[in-house]
């Protein structure tokens, strides 16, 4: 993985269930969305979501750590890209990350009418 994250934020009261523990929900919704980043950068367009394969949940994320998403292209098809994205938390008053989530999301590149188009190779 790249050291420099896709996205980064801070997981919010409205993110967590009664445990103050965040919903697994909310932070695939964040991977996905650090992942579309990369995918559309290389796709030089629009890339949706088609799948979501192994995600592991490593570690709970509590309301005020700060969530860094990173992702990085692992196969580049001819309309396709798989990006393998890990969430990691780290504590508000802390230096130390710690990965929480891990997953592969399955992009594929459209055009406006929303049919596959070609990925440069």
């Amino acid at each position: 993985m790249s050291r420099n994250p896709a996205m980064r934020t801070v997981a919010m009261p409205a993110d967590a269930n009664a445990y103050g523990d965040i919903f697994g929900g909310w932070l695939m919704s964040l991977m996905d969305s650090g992942a579309g980043l990369v995918a559309a950068r290389r796709a030089q367009g629009r890339a949706v979501t088609v799948a979501m394969d192994g995600v592991e949940f490593h570690k709970p994320v509590k309301v005020g750590d700060e969530v860094s998403v990173y992702a990085e292209i692992t196969r580049v098809g001819k309309t396709s890209l798989v990006i393998a994205a890990d969430a990691y938390r780290r504590e508000r008053h802390s230096e130390e990350e710690q990965k929480v989530t891990s997953a592969k999301f399955t992009f594929v590149a459209i055009d406006d009418a929303g049919n596959p188009r070609p990925v440069e190779q």
